[in-house]
């Protein structure tokens, strides 16, 4: 297996986000990449840094008027007398169809789904070399040359194609998806964070040439609680080809596994002929949103579970926040799907 990673994916340094109501400390913070390169190190995985691909795979996913923005607001945002540090939007569209502003307020409110992804000075330049390094795992994998991981931070699964939220402002993992279509192959992303891959759903819906699953906390009461629920099974094209397994808060091992088991079959169903999967290790039950309670040793066991489908696989890093274990969750990961693997 061979990792990728581009150094200035630290730069994005938010500092606050709103929970309930409340400012907390932003836990999607730099100090992530340490713990996760940690856990690359352990698993005895050689990491590289991704070339510069431009903007076409990026553009694949997402619109060009959101690309615009994404880079000009900080600096337009800074230019409003009495403004905040970050850019956080204090206004939403009650739907999609709507007149777009020119107001710098205004595309925060229509770009941004909620107070967790606040814009800053270096977040644009992170979040592109997050998107460089799924596309070089992407190509990596295309080629024939063996599995990837891609150290994306920031994470990407909660982005749709015109709009950040939830710490996610590019979507890595469809990103990665799109290229290995375009390169002619048939892919399924299987999502494993704590919560829901919204974003990615939302980008896929009405297709039927990609496969979305995703095995997360019932967002009946948690993030980000109006997608995610059993009953959404795409539209039009897609209809059926989107599954969504919510447990219960609180799921341990055995109940992740057994939602993972019936949507490995879905992928097998599919005719899936590569993998993409969104890993989040947030999902442990030490981790600081502490929705679900996989086990280190769980995460092997859905590595393994993953890696039976015997397929080319890429591994796009999502959530998992600092805990101690946070490098020995991934190293975990990477050694039940066996690292070891061509490379």
């Amino acid at each position: 297996m061979k990792a990728f990673f581009h150094d200035q994916q630290r730069r994005h340094d938010p500092k606050h986000f709103l929970s309930s109501g409340a400012p907390q400390p932003n836990p999607e913070v730099p100090g992530r990449i340490d713990a996760l390169l940690a856990g690359l190190a352990e698993a005895k995985v050689a990491t590289d840094a991704p070339a510069d691909r431009g903007f076409g795979p990026i553009a694949a996913i997402h619109s060009p008027e959101y690309l615009v923005f994404l880079q000009n607001i900080y600096a337009r945002w800074q230019r409003i007398p009495g403004a905040s540090a970050e850019v956080v939007p204090n206004i939403h569209p009650d739907r999609r169809d709507v007149g777009y502003p020119k107001s710098a307020v205004g595309q925060a409110g229509f770009h941004m789904a909620d107070t967790a992804c606040p814009i800053s000075e270096n977040t644009w330049e992170s979040a592109y070399w997050s998107a460089q390094t799924a596309v070089a795992a992407a190509d990596h994998v295309a080629s024939g040359a063996g599995d990837a991981y891609a150290l994306c931070r920031p994470p990407g699964h909660h982005a749709f194609a015109d709009l950040a939220g939830g710490f996610c402002f590019l979507n890595n993992t469809s990103i990665a998806a799109e290229r290995l279509l375009t390169a002619g192959h048939r892919p399924a992303i299987v999502d494993v964070d704590l919560h829901h891959g919204n974003g990615t759903q939302g980008i896929f819906y009405t297709r039927s040439d990609v496969l979305t699953v995703s095995i997360h906390a019932d967002p009946a009461r948690y993030y980000p609680f109006f997608w995610g629920h059993a009953d959404e099974r795409g539209t039009g094209a897609g209809l059926g080809t989107n599954l969504n397994l919510p447990i219960p808060r609180g799921s341990k091992d055995e109940s992740f596994l057994a939602a993972l088991d019936t949507g490995l079959s879905r992928v097998r169903a599919f005719g899936a002929d590569v993998l993409v999967v969104a890993l989040g290790l947030d999902a442990f039950e030490g981790d600081p949103f502490g929705g679900l309670a996989v086990t280190t040793a769980g995460f092997a066991r859905i590595a393994d579970a993953l890696a039976g489908l015997k397929l080319p696989t890429v591994i796009v890093q999502e959530g998992g926040y600092l805990c101690p274990e946070l490098g020995p969750n991934l190293t975990s990961f990477l050694t039940g799907f066996g690292a070891e693997r061509a490379s």
